[in-house]
């Protein structure tokens, strides 16, 4: 068990959501319950009872209620839920239409701009009245090739008001993975921003847009948003307007919100893609809607008065978890650029600027933050500050220390997982709670997530493998083009039938915390022993000498070895000295069986695009594999650095 680094006091604890919908469920079903461990059990066993007061709690805006919670709750996948209810995703997101502040957007290099619940409501039906003339209908594709900018939201919304289905990348995708991606969903409008800014350097996209444009012929449309030059030239792209030209000239009217089925598709999402064609994966607006308020109201205690961030491009799910804070009527703030720029508090002075209240971001961000010496306590005024979030790969115990030592004392510091598959967590915070180092405090009401071992046996303070056995309402409802759901089976189920494995080596411990090692698929096997690879890179990734590392299994002799790459910090070079104490932090901070047989240096470590490491890429080019779709990593050519290494040879 981990430090205690955080507990919220009393009077925080009667302030949640969490705390008045305990109250909620206490009255409704005459139980007691005072703590989150009873209630979550209680949510998991009684599945059907659990959602359907979520419904009733978050206040879900329905034409017509439902009459029938889930027609199978031990049916996984498949199970059916909310039977009858006809709603619409967008117009759970636009209930509020006053002059609150809804959305503030700071570009690099930008002024700050506002929009309130008025105003966006406004824009957002001019652009769904231009869609409908367009010819787009419920079902239909739309797609975002966006920064994180006010208009990206604003055409998601007008886009799901009428059905269609919403899909995005951010502006950094390259041509062949923004292909990869949209060429299967084949969009009837595109929009997309004429270049985006990064680290004060400005980046065209109006080239890769006519280049994409040209081979999707059922693109009927392509929406481009000045937002790098004030009249871009749009000429060389087919079917290309401006949007200001596409946009309804009439006065804003009401929205008229189709109201569709609870399962009704609504985003499509893609696997990282490192291993081939990236997965389509379709999810409902009913599902999405209240797993996102159950995460953003529960689990993230947000409410109308909080201003919310996540740093996040268009191109990760926690950009459609963050745009559903609209629903609770909360301020969001969108920022777009490099983090670092113009110095490493960029979003440190923001925050103070804004008054954020709660703070999102990714583990590596954090890593980051710690490298760079910058101590935010010390700059910025964080007193509003109320909660940090982190996601996107394990965050190591130091990372825990150093945000309540140097970001701020008195802080929720909430590290999360889930996936894009789900667009939403398995494991995330629980603001009556205490936050221990290392640690996800809790995992997610009504998701029945288990550590399987190697005989697929639930297993408590051992390491094992992340399963959900019991079905969840954002599930994909189906994956693109595949007719006969095998590709869905064999990504979810194809080890546990009815059990969903996800991917993720996990250990769930006696007070309901979770502990995240790595995804399952890269964790190493030496000696038929399973070890997490965030044992490794918390340890190592301390160390003043290495600026990043990756670890992979070399199979070898009927066996696997442990083979650590790593990225050395400016002014340092690998030698045996430090190899030879790179081996002794491990031994002592792990076991022996971590310590890895080689340990080699390489100039760069591979990441996707979303900042996650790729071991299994690494993986598959020292073994002489070929990774098939490398558009989906940030910098490709990393990759290169792992080939022929003569060191890999020898015993």
């Amino acid at each position: 068990m981990g430090k205690i680094l955080w507990r919220p006091s009393e009077k925080r604890i009667k302030n949640t959501n969490l705390y008045r919908f305990i109250r909620f469920i206490n009255k409704k079903f005459g139980r007691d319950f005072t703590e989150y461990e009873s209630l979550y059990r209680w949510s998991i066993d009684n599945i059907p009872d659990f959602w359907a007061s979520l419904w009733e709690f978050a206040g879900i805006k329905a034409s017509k209620s439902y009459v029938q919670v889930i027609d199978d709750p031990g049916k996984m996948p498949g199970a059916v839920w909310f039977t009858g209810s006809r709603l619409n995703f967008a117009e759970n997101l636009l209930r509020y239409r006053d002059d609150e502040p809804a959305l503030v957007f700071k570009g690099e290099n930008r002024d700050v701009t506002r929009m309130t619940y008025r105003e966006l409501y406004d824009e957002t039906a001019l652009v769904a009245r231009s869609l409908r003339d367009a010819g787009v209908q419920a079902k239909d594709r739309v797609a975002g090739f966006m920064p994180n900018m006010p208009e990206t939201i604003i055409c998601m919304l007008a886009a799901t008001s009428i059905g269609a289905i919403w899909s995005s990348c951010s502006p950094d995708f390259g041509i062949k993975g923004m292909l990869d991606r949209f060429g299967q969903i084949r969009p009837k409008v595109l929009f997309a921003a004429d270049g985006y800014i990064f680290k004060g350097k400005r980046f065209d996209s109006l080239e890769p847009i006519s280049d994409i444009i040209k081979e999707l012929p059922a693109t009927e449309k392509a929406v481009v948003i000045p937002y790098t030059q004030k009249e871009p030239d749009i000429r060389g792209i087919p079917n290309a307007i401006l949007y200001q030209d596409f946009k309804s000239r009439e006065p804003a009217a009401e929205i008229e919100f189709e109201q569709l089925p609870f399962d009704h598709p609504l985003y499509i999402m893609y696997s990282s893609g490192t291993t081939g064609l990236p997965k389509c994966m379709v999810q409902s607006a009913g599902g999405i809607l209240i797993n996102h308020l159950k995460e953003l109201t529960l689990h993230t205690d947000l409410k109308r008065e909080d201003n919310i961030f996540y740093f996040t491009t268009c191109g990760w799910m926690m950009w459609n978890w963050l745009a559903s804070s609209l629903g609770t009527g909360a301020t969001i703030i969108l920022f777009d650029g490099n983090p670092f720029h113009p110095g490493p508090g960029a979003l440190f002075k923001l925050a103070q600027d804004e008054k954020i209240t709660i703070f999102g971001t990714s583990a590596g961000y954090i890593a980051a933050l710690q490298s760079s010496g910058i101590r935010p306590v010390k700059e910025y005024d964080l007193r509003p500050l109320r909660t940090i979030l982190s996601t996107g790969s394990p965050l190591p115990v130091e990372a825990f220390e150093y945000i309540y030592r140097d970001v701020k004392e008195d802080v929720q510091l909430s590290s999360i997982s889930g996936g894009s598959d789900l667009n939403g967590c398995f494991a995330l915070g629980n603001p009556i709670g205490p936050v221990y180092a290392g640690e996800l405090q809790c995992r997610g009401l009504g998701m029945k997530v288990e550590a399987f071992d190697e005989t697929g046996r639930p297993v408590i303070n051992r390491q094992g493998e992340l399963v959900c056995t019991a079905p969840f309402p954002s599930m994909p409802i189906y994956f693109q083009d595949d007719p006969d759901n095998r590709k869905y089976l064999s990504a979810y189920f194809d080890i546990y039938p009815n059990v969903w494995r996800h991917g993720d080596f996990i250990e769930i411990n006696n007070h309901g915390g979770v502990i995240i090692y790595g995804r399952s698929d890269a964790t190493l096997n030496p000696g038929g022993v399973r070890i997490g690879t965030a044992d490794i890179y918390r340890l190592v990734e301390q160390m003043d000498e290495i600026e990043d590392s990756i670890v992979v299994g070399q199979t070898r002799a009927n066996d696997i070895r442990i083979i650590l790459f790593v990225q050395m910090a400016k002014g340092f070079d690998l030698n045996k000295e430090l190899i030879k104490r790179i081996r002794e932090i491990i031994r002592k901070g792990a076991s022996p069986r971590h310590v890895p047989a080689k340990v080699i240096s390489v100039p760069d470590i591979p990441y996707t695009l979303n900042m996650k490491k790729v071991e299994l890429a690494v993986k598959k080019v020292i073994h002489g594999q070929p990774v098939l779709n490398k558009d989906s990593l940030r910098n490709p050519e990393s990759l290169n650095y792992f080939m022929d290494i003569k060191e890999l040879q020898e015993d």
